[in-house]
């Protein structure tokens, strides 16, 4: 399905580099674009009190977005940061707007895409919800095997809220 929209023409800018630990968005901006990580990665994190909470990753082949924006043209709350040099392509959410009314298929593909939002934003409410760092652990293993070929581990025990110390202990068989 991403890769379906991602190959649609005319929704897209020309792609952008974004470098290492540079920031594609930051809180209070309102950013209502959608961005397909052609290469690279990118975290979205909350910097609450000098701590960092990892939310969300996005990785080649995935589509990350500031919702709060997106939505509603609301101040956005978090980073998006580059965690090694990244190629995106960015979607202004009017050009999706204009192919959803052009395009009789345009609809059906947007609502699509925001079940298999709402799936994922319903699956990492679990995951925050379970006590188990282990459990929690198998959960993403099982759901997202590629983010451990695509994230460094210090940001995967931010997502999974615990330390690396103990996301490696807990790793090992």
């Amino acid at each position: 399905m991403i890769h379906l929209i991602s190959e649609i023409p005319n929704l897209w800018e020309q792609p952008k580099t974004i470098n290492r630990n540079d920031f594609l968005v930051t809180p209070g901006s309102n950013d209502r674009n959608t961005y397909f990580i052609m290469e690279g990665a990118v975290r979205v994190f909350l910097n609450e009190g000098g701590e960092e909470h990892t939310i969300r990753f996005g990785y080649k082949d995935s589509l990350i977005t500031p919702l709060h924006s997106f939505f509603d043209a609301a101040p956005n709350p978090f980073y998006f940061q580059a965690i090694r040099k990244s190629m995106v392509k960015i979607m202004p959410k009017k050009r999706l707007t204009a192919y959803i009314k052009e395009h009789k298929d345009g609809a059906a593909l947007y609502q699509k895409l925001l079940e298999e939002l709402i799936l994922q934003q319903m699956e990492r409410e679990v995951d925050i919800l379970i006590t188990s760092p282990i459990e929690r652990l198998q959960r993403v293993m099982k759901r997202s095997p590629q983010l451990f070929q695509e994230i460094p581990l210090k940001y995967i025990a931010s997502y999974l809220r615990m330390t690396p110390e103990t996301l490696s202990r807990i790793q090992k068989p």
